[in-house]
C-alpha cells in the first residue's frame, strides 16, 4: 500500500519540521490543537524535539544534530547538514502528506521546502514563523511564493511586510508569549518589590555560548561603573542549566556579583520583580516589554558577521520591542557602541524617574492591544490555517 493510499484510508497526515527548541514548542502546541480537531484521524511525521515527541512525533533524527553555532562550525558540518536536508525532503515526498508545516530555522526548513515543491507540487506548504524578510534579504519574500502557500506570522507587522514585498499570503496568528502573560506579570506582592529599593536590575547576556562570550565582559564592567557612580541596584542574572558553568566562569572577575537564577521558572520570577534590564537584543526584548520592564539593549558579534549584518539590515531598529510598538523607545548599543561607558549612562537614566523610563512604560502599556489575537490563542489560529491549507482531496 502506498503512503498516499494508506493516508487516504486512515485519515490525515501532517508532516512537521522543527529543528530548534522554540520551534519544537510551537510544533507541539499545533499538534495538540490539530489532534483535538481531527481526533484519531490525524497522523504526525517529521522532525522535532522533546515537546513534539510528547505529542506523538517520532523524529527522523535528533534535532541536537543541528545545534551548530558559528560560521566555522557550519562550514565544517556542511556535508552533514546537506545530507539531513536531502534525507528530510525525501521523507516528506515519500510520505506524501496532506500538508507540510515548516517551523522557523529557515536555513534548514526552506531548503527542504524547495526540494519538496520541486518533487511534488501537490503538497501544500505552510511556513510557521516568518523569516525576517522585513529586516534583511527582503527578496526572500517574493522567492517564497514559489514554494510556500501560507506564512503564519508571530509579529503583527509582518503581514503588511509580505504584501509590500510581494510574498506569499501571510496571516498574523499571534506570538506564544501572549499566552504566558500571567507568568510574566507581577502579583501584588511582586509589584511592591518591583517598586521598592534597591531596584532589581536584570542582566541578560544571551542564551547561546557565543552570546555569553561576546557580552559578559562588557556587562560586568557596566555593573562596576554603576556601582562606582553610587547607583543602587540589585543585579539578577537568569540563565539556563546548560549555560550555568559558562556564566559562573565569566562572572568570577566581575566587580559586582549578580544573583544567578537557573531555569525558566526562576527567570520569569525575576522578570516579575524587575525594575529595569540590560539585555542582549532578540526575543527577550519582547518578553521584557510584555512584562512591563524598561530596558537598555546591546549586541556584539564577530567582525565578519557584523560586517555582513551592517550591509544587509534594512530596518531602523533591530529591537523587536521597538518594531512591535512602532517607535524606537528602547536604546540599542551595537558593536563598537556596546561599551560599559555608554551602557552605564543609559542604565543610570533608566534606574531613575527619567523621561526615557516613562516613554518605555507608556509604550509597553499599548503592547497588549497591538499584539491581540482576539479570543483565539495563537496555536488555535495557526491550526485553523493549517487545516484550511490541507489538500482537499487526493488524486
Amino acid at each position: 500500500m502506498t503512503p498516499a493510499r494508506a493516508t487516504a484510508e486512515t485519515g490525515r497526515n501532517v508532516f512537521l519540521i522543527a529543528t530548534e527548541e522554540s520551534g519544537d514548542r510551537l510544533g507541539a502546541a499545533l499538534m495538540k490543537i490539530l489532534r483535538q480537531r481531527l481526533g484519531g484521524a490525524v497522523r504526525f511525521e517529521g522532525v522535532g524535539g522533546r515537546a513534539m515527541a510528547r505529542e506523538g512525533l517520532d523524529s527522523l533524527f535528533p534535532i541536537e544534530e543541528l545545534s551548530i553555532i558559528g560560521l566555522a562550525a557550519v562550514v565544517k558540518q556542511l556535508p552533514k547538514i546537506l545530507r539531513l536536508i536531502r534525507q528530510t525532503a525525501a521523507a516528506v515526498t515519500e510520505a506524501a502528506p496532506d500538508v507540510l508545516v515548516i517551523i522557523d530555522s529557515p536555513d534548514f526548513t526552506h531548503r527542504v521546502a524547495r526540494r519538496v515543491r520541486a518533487r511534488d507540487a501537490r503538497i501544500p506548504i505552510v511556513d510557521y514563523v516568518s523569516p525576517s524578510v522585513w529586516a534583511w534579504r527582503p527578496g526572500r519574500a517574493r522567492a517564497m511564493r514559489t514554494y510556500v502557500d501560507h506564512v503564519l506570522a508571530l509579529l503583527p507587522f509582518e503581514p503588511e511586510a509580505y504584501r509590500r514585498l510581494h510574498g506569499p499570503p501571510c496571516s498574523y496568528v499571534g506570538h506564544p508569549l501572549t499566552e504566558q502573560l500571567t507568568s510574566l506579570r507581577p502579583n501584588a506582592d511582586e509589584a511592591k518589590r518591583r517598586d521598592a529599593p534597591p531596584p532589581v536590575l536584570l542582566v541578560l547576556p544571551g542564551s547561546r555560548r557565543s552570546e555569553i562570550r561576546h557580552h559578559m565582559a562588557d556587562f560586568g564592567q557596566t555593573l562596576g561603573r554603576l556601582a562606582e557612580q553610587g547607583v543602587a541596584f540589585e543585579p539578577v542574572l537568569p540563565t539556563m542549566p546548560h549555560l550555568q558553568g559558562a556564566v559562573a566562569d565569566r562572572i568570577k572577575g566581575w566587580p559586582v556579583q549578580p544573583r544567578v537564577v537557573i531555569g525558566e521558572q526562576e527567570k520569569r520570577a525575576a522578570f516579575r520583580i524587575a525594575y529595569a534590564a540590560l539585555a542582549k537584543s532578540g526575543t527577550v526584548t519582547l518578553e521584557l516589554a510584555l512584562s512591563g520592564v524598561p530596558m537598555v539593549t546591546a549586541y556584539r558579534t564577530g567582525a565578519i558577521e557584523a560586517w555582513i549584518l551592517r550591509r544587509a539590515i534594512k530596518v531602523n531598529s533591530v529591537i523587536l520591542a521597538n518594531l512591535v510598538v512602532g517607535e524606537n523607545v528602547v536604546p540599542e548599543f551595537l558593536q563598537e557602541d556596546c561599551t560599559p561607558e555608554k551602557l552605564a549612562a543609559a542604565l543610570r537614566e533608566l534606574l531613575g524617574d527619567s523621561a526615557l523610563r516613562r516613554k518605555q512604560v507608556e509604550a509597553f502599556a499599548k503592547i497588549d492591544a497591538i499584539m491581540s489575537t482576539g479570543n483565539a490563542p495563537p496555536s488555535v489560529r495557526a491550526a485553523d490555517i493549517v487545516l484550511s491549507t490541507m489538500r482537499k482531496s487526493r488524486l
